[in-house]
């Protein structure tokens, strides 16, 4: 179950990329990157500061707080934005590029403060590069290929899974985020989403492949890693971090 539910999240963080209009993106860069920059910076030093000065937690427990509190769930943001249809707009899209920069806030903070590298860590760097480049190269092979079209077993979303799914292994052995390149990848197979009517049909059904039966994990997942009673024991504390 937890590995279906960060399977889900991955899932929907490469789903976020692929609705993003990389010509819009480069037009706003500043407002998007200035956005998602600070929603990072000022929650993640706001929380980090009162946790660790005012209500005297250890600093490694304050950087974890203010690290979780600043960062932007891109599955949730997204969920909400093909909800209300504001996906296919131009303000949903600067939406999603600023929730995308401030993931890459999170992952750095993280990748910084507590993992430790070592040699899978590079292993994980050179094949998530290595896997963008040859995806986004040859992936309309596989999209375009005639006799794959219209295919019971849906082939074109079995490649996307495989891709995915090789993402999350290198993390987990290299102990990184497999979230970014699974947005970078996203994004960089944008276009040939929009181009090609019939990679939208791979997209539609991705999509509903998605929220039927992997993403539902995801929610559920982190729904059941809340604990009421141990919230109840600290309502004060809980309602100032909300806030």
């Amino acid at each position: 179950m937890t590995y279906l539910a960060g399977f889900g999240g991955i899932l929907l963080t490469f789903l976020a990329g692929t609705e993003i209009d990389t010509d819009l993106m480069k037009e706003n860069f500043k407002a998007s990157f200035l956005i998602g920059f600070f929603s990072f910076l000022l929650p993640f030093l706001g929380v980090a500061t009162y946790t660790y000065f005012a209500a005297r937690w250890d600093l490694k427990a304050a950087l974890i707080a203010g690290t979780a509190l600043s960062t932007t769930s891109l599955a949730v943001v997204y969920s909400v934005l093909v909800e209300t249809g504001l996906n296919k707009t131009k303000i949903g899209k600067t939406i999603m590029s600023c929730t995308f920069i401030t993931d890459i806030g999170t992952a750095l903070a993280l990748s910084i403060l507590f993992i430790k590298p070592n040699l899978y860590t590079l292993i994980f760097i050179v094949v998530s590069i290595l896997l963008i480049f040859l995806a986004t190269k040859f992936s309309h092979l596989v999209f375009d290929h005639p006799a794959l079209k219209n295919k019971v077993v849906e082939p074109e979303i079995k490649y996307l899974f495989v891709l995915l799914l090789i993402f999350m292994y290198f993390a987990n052995i290299g102990n990184g985020q497999a979230v970014l390149p699974a947005f970078v990848l996203g994004l960089l197979l944008s276009k040939h989403f929009k181009e090609t009517s019939g990679t939208k049909v791979v997209q539609t059904r991705l999509r509903t492949v998605a929220y039927a039966i992997i993403t539902p994990a995801f929610f559920i997942v982190g729904g059941m890693r809340v604990s009421i009673p141990l919230i109840a024991t600290a309502l004060g504390l809980f309602f100032i971090l909300f806030s």
